[in-house]
């Protein structure tokens, strides 16, 4: 019997880099963010705070990137995941830390969640944007 699993997770260094990268993106579109970086257990590994950005968008940053590692999915993907179902609907809004807007995407090396990014403070496009640019600086395989 096998008695433990081996789990991936980003590093600190690219987690770092995402983070910078997200806020280049944010500077690029006259943004001020807040932006989390967390592990596959949706841990933080980094976390950068604009001088400009809204207060309230510190938290909500962090959870959309707990959202994100902890179901493995995209935040804005919960808008097609809950049309419709109404029961589905009352029960993930009113968990605390999920969020179901966009800004919040998962990293993955190959198939393998590492981790997840979370921004706020701009549009949901805006917030998707930024995440993507963080995810993008990676360089991760996707096969």
């Amino acid at each position: 019997m096998v008695m433990s699993v081996s789990k991936k997770s980003i590093t600190t260094e690219a987690a770092s880099t995402a983070v910078l990268a997200a806020v280049e993106k944010a500077k690029e579109l006259g943004i001020g963010i807040n932006v989390s970086v967390v592990d596959s257990s949706a841990v933080e590994m980094a976390f950068l705070r604009m001088n400009n950005s809204f207060l309230p968008s510190l938290d909500i940053a962090k959870d959309k990137a707990y959202t994100s590692a902890g179901f493995g999915l995209p935040t804005l993907q919960w808008k097609e995941v809950l049309e419709g179902n109404k029961q589905l609907q009352a029960g993930i809004v009113a968990r605390p830390r999920v969020v179901t807007f966009g800004g919040g995407l998962p990293i993955f090396e190959g198939k393998e969640l590492i981790g997840a990014i979370g921004v706020s403070g701009g549009s949901e496009e805006q917030d998707s944007e930024c995440a993507q640019a963080g995810i993008d600086a990676l360089s991760l395989d996707k096969n």
